[in-house]
């Protein structure tokens, strides 16, 4: 099965994280999908006050800047990974170094 991992946090936590060196388990955590041979993407996302947010109301299209949603936590980041299971996409996710800050949440796609 396919499975994308949306990965999110507090961007002010997940900056000092990566800055203390929290984030040292990344490499392994990679390297861990390449063995399983289920990575397919893997990509981090510039911080979500660089967004631009599309709307269209009335045949009209609304712009925002920065993030739509209201909240502390933005995603970060993604990956679509093919594995056996959703077992095994939650030991994945759970591997994750941003699941310590934040959360990888995880939908099957169609």
């Amino acid at each position: 099965m396919r499975y994308l991992l949306l990965i999110s946090a507090d961007e002010e936590t997940a900056a000092e994280a990566m800055a203390a060196g929290e984030f040292g388990t990344f490499d392994a955590w990679m390297a861990d999908l390449e063995r399983r041979g289920g990575l397919q993407v893997h990509a981090g996302l510039h911080p979500s006050t660089l967004a631009t947010t599309v709307r269209v109301r009335a045949g009209e299209v609304l712009l925002t800047d920065g993030p739509f949603i209201e909240g502390r936590e933005q995603v970060g980041g993604l990956a679509i990974i093919e594995c056996a299971d959703l077992d095994e996409a939650i030991e994945i996710a759970a591997g994750h170094p941003a699941a310590n800050i934040g959360q990888v949440e995880i939908r099957p796609l169609r």
